[in-house]
């Protein structure tokens, strides 16, 4: 069986294009996140506040964040994405938080076969409205269980392609010990 996590590539192109793979679509106020150990995708919670995800959310495939999980992306495209699907996305910028105190960057992306976002190429040139939905959501989606979750402004695309590079390296040079403790325990 493949693993969504380690044996799907994140593609040819890196770090601008790159294949994500979904685990939230566009419009759910499920939140779904990878189960390490079997690679599927498992309920982590409902989220307690009205609101909903305002893209098809995911992560870049053999990628190791700072927060120790693989990169967290954001695929703007016009339609939810089944969760489990690849689809192939380009970064325009990066959203970095802090959540319950610890860093968290999101890759902010636009699906490239989607007519509607693919001329995109920086974060700026988006509706404005479109950047404060994304940053509210991530402000207020805790607010009802306590947590507090800090939003900085959105940075431009070369800020999100050095994290790329940084989180491909870094899973790299950590594969086989996330192999080794993740995979099929």
């Amino acid at each position: 069986m493949l693993h969504a996590w380690h044996d799907v590539s994140p593609g040819n192109e890196l770090p601008r294009d790159f294949q994500a793979v979904i685990e939230i679509p566009l419009g759910s106020n499920v939140k779904y996140e990878l189960d390490k150990p079997s690679g599927l995708l498992k309920v982590d919670r409902i989220i307690h506040s009205a609101v909903f995800y305002p893209a098809n959310y995911g992560f870049i495939p053999q990628t190791y964040a700072e927060d120790n999980d693989p990169l967290d992306v954001l695929v703007l495209c016009q339609e939810p994405v089944q969760p489990l699907a690849l689809i192939k996305a380009r970064a325009i910028g990066l959203m970095s938080m802090i959540d319950s105190g610890a860093s968290d960057d999101k890759i902010i992306a636009v699906a490239t076969g989607d007519p509607e976002f693919s001329s995109y190429i920086e974060a700026r040139d988006l509706p404005p409205h479109r950047l404060l939905v994304l940053r509210r959501f991530f402000q207020d989606y805790k607010l009802l269980e306590g947590k507090k979750v800090e939003v900085e402004e959105i940075r431009p695309a070369y800020a999100a392609l050095t994290v790329i590079e940084r989180s491909l390296a870094r899973y790299k040079a950590e594969r086989e010990h996330l192999l080794a403790k993740d995979v099929r325990k």
